[in-house]
């Protein structure tokens, strides 16, 4: 499976905008875009033309990089919201929230989505007893996260726990601090999703 192995920061760079791909970073004046802001590449400073296309590009970029996923894998993702009732662009947001990497991260038991991601892939993480190391696996109503009954694997969260403990966990969650357990109440609110994206651009760029 393919994998992407450049540095983070260039997809901030590449989409113009802060997508807090790394923990600590993103947040402070270490980050990219506060010295560099401007493209990746050798033509990255020079003015392009903006056409209808490269927003939608732009902002299909910026969403997928936000998930940390590759064109094939987001790809399917939104044939399976066009799929469903509804309005196709927020089924994509729902469908990204409920995937265990992004739900992992909103409990705050990791910084990023990558960070998350790793948590999974390493058998850290199990949903209704049983260990979990898909990050693509979408959480259900009902369903109960929590950390494998190991030693190693709940230092290397509680020690994340320190700087997530501001974050505001969504109401589609319930989060047990101390037992390091999450609940998913509810699907995803649409209110409390990333109203940052122009989901519209999106569903018109795949339309063509």
């Amino acid at each position: 499976m393919g994998r992407y192995t450049e540095a983070s920061c260039r997809k901030c760079r590449a989409v113009s905008e802060k997508l807090f791909l790394k923990t600590k970073k993103c947040g402070t004046a270490k980050c990219i875009l506060e010295r560099r802001a401007f493209k990746p590449g050798q033509h990255g400073k020079l003015r392009k033309k903006v056409s209808e296309y490269s927003i939608q590009l732009n902002e299909k970029q910026k969403l997928r990089n936000m998930y940390g996923m590759l064109e094939k894998q987001f790809r399917l993702l939104f044939d399976k919201a066009s799929r469903m009732k509804g309005i196709t662009g927020n089924n994509l947001l729902v469908l990204l929230e409920r995937r265990l990497d992004s739900t992992v991260m909103r409990t705050g038991l990791a910084g990023s989505r990558n960070q998350a991601r790793q948590f999974v892939r390493h058998g850290h993480i199990k949903v209704n007893g049983r260990r979990v190391d898909i990050p693509s696996f979408l959480v259900s109503k009902g369903d109960k996260i929590e950390v494998f009954d190991k030693d190693k694997s709940k230092k290397l969260i509680a020690g994340m726990q320190e700087l997530t403990s501001a974050r505001t966990v969504p109401s589609w969650l319930k989060f047990d601090a101390e037992k390091l357990q999450a609940e998913v109440v509810s699907l995803p609110a649409l209110e409390e999703l990333d109203h940052t994206i122009n989901v519209q651009l999106i569903v018109e760029l795949y339309s063509k």
